[in-house]
């Protein structure tokens, strides 16, 4: 990795993307989807910095991609509170994730 949370920039419709697929799940499994989701990225992400090719499932290790990967809604706009909170879930374990880089 280099000592960026992906090798690309996390990018706004990464996280758009990641918050309307937990959008589509019960609100019990969202934390469980959000981290899978984070780990796919980072999997898919070094398989593409390792072979130069995309990630046979998880693509080119983008958060995007691997969100994509699911049943996705219509974007809402921030007025609707759970896709804000959505938002907001993806947003603290890409926080947490980028904390537990730099410590390991």
């Amino acid at each position: 990795m280099s000592g960026r949370l992906f090798d690309a920039p996390v990018l706004h419709g990464d996280v758009s993307s990641a918050a309307r697929a937990l959008l589509s799940v019960p609100q019990i499994d969202r934390e469980r989807l959000c981290i899978r989701m984070i780990a796919e990225a980072e999997l898919a992400d070094a398989h593409v910095l390792r072979t130069g090719r995309l990630h046979p499932i998880y693509g080119n290790g983008s958060l995007m991609a691997v969100a994509r990967n699911r049943s996705l809604p219509d974007e809402p706009d921030f007025d609707d509170v759970r896709y804000c909170q959505c938002f907001e879930t993806v947003l603290r374990h890409l926080v947490r994730f980028q904390i537990s880089q730099r410590h390991s």
